[in-house]
């Protein structure tokens, strides 16, 4: 399974209705903590009925939960973007 199939499967708890992830890590191979870790750079586009009413903290918290055990890992840097469906 890759990292971004791991990414959905784990975010699919929060039931979204869209997730989009592109994978960066090629713009990024030179850098340091990259290999360090082995982890990708990713940005993550996701909405979800589940972050209606909350601050973009919160929603980002809810994201870093769904794939705390990906990070520092799998993942090295994440973007995020999340939207609940009426933005």
């Amino acid at each position: 399974m890759t990292t971004i199939d791991q990414m959905k499967d784990r975010l699919a708890r929060i039931r979204p209705t869209s997730v989009d992830i592109f994978d960066d890590s090629a713009s990024h191979a030179g850098h340091a903590g990259v290999q360090e870790t082995g982890g990708g750079h990713y940005e993550l586009s996701i909405v979800s009925e589940a972050f209606s009413g909350k601050t973009t903290l919160q929603r980002h918290r809810m994201i870093y939960e769904c794939l705390a055990d990906l990070m520092p890992g799998k993942i090295h840097a994440l973007s995020i973007q999340a939207f609940a469906p009426e933005e």
